[in-house]
């Protein structure tokens, strides 16, 4: 019984170190989204009237919410209010983690490489769909199709994304953004 044992132990420790190494190998191609502080996020884009002054609607438009410097102008901030770390970058894209498109998704805005608050990432176009630029660095990150991976700069060979926040439907209509 005990060399029957000791042979299966060894055929399933075998068998075990192809998962092991695999499972390594792909972890070193994981892109890293949560290197900033956890903060609170809490934006109503509710009702749909909201929605439709303050959302996104257009593949690939955005629109910057820093609730210490009032952005964007007039929104309705209240006192749950709360725009984590370096502000809330939304964008209309296509959500990598599902099947949709034309969805609103949110980012940090706050550069993972540079860790600092008020060091905000900024919008800039391109041939095809903007993309996110960090001032200090210069790292860039697909913010409309790839979920805010690295595209290049220091970011990327630091495996570092931008932190995503989550966009849930509201029930009067427009969104919730929240982490």
């Amino acid at each position: 019984m005990t060399k029957h044992l000791e042979r299966i132990i060894n055929r399933v420790a075998a068998a075990a170190i192809p998962v092991v190494l695999s499972a390594a190998c792909m972890s070193c191609n994981t892109i890293s989204d949560d290197t900033l502080p956890s903060l609170p996020v809490n934006i109503n884009l509710s009702p749909v009237s909201v929605w439709n002054t303050y959302g996104v609607t257009a593949f690939g438009s955005y629109r910057y919410f820093v609730m210490q410097l009032g952005e964007p102008s007039g929104f309705p901030y209240i006192g749950q209010s709360a725009t984590g770390f370096g502000g809330v970058l939304l964008v209309c894209g296509f959500n990598p983690y599902s099947t949709d498109a034309g969805v609103p998704l949110a980012y940090d805005m706050a550069c993972p490489v540079e860790r600092r608050a008020e060091v905000r990432v900024r919008m800039k176009p391109t041939d095809t769909f903007p993309v996110a630029v960090c001032p200090e660095c210069g790292s860039t990150y697909d913010v409309v199709e790839l979920g805010g991976a690295p595209k290049s700069g220091p970011a990327v060979g630091r495996k570092l994304g931008l932190t995503r926040y989550r966009c849930l439907d509201a029930v009067n209509g427009g969104y919730l953004i929240i982490n």
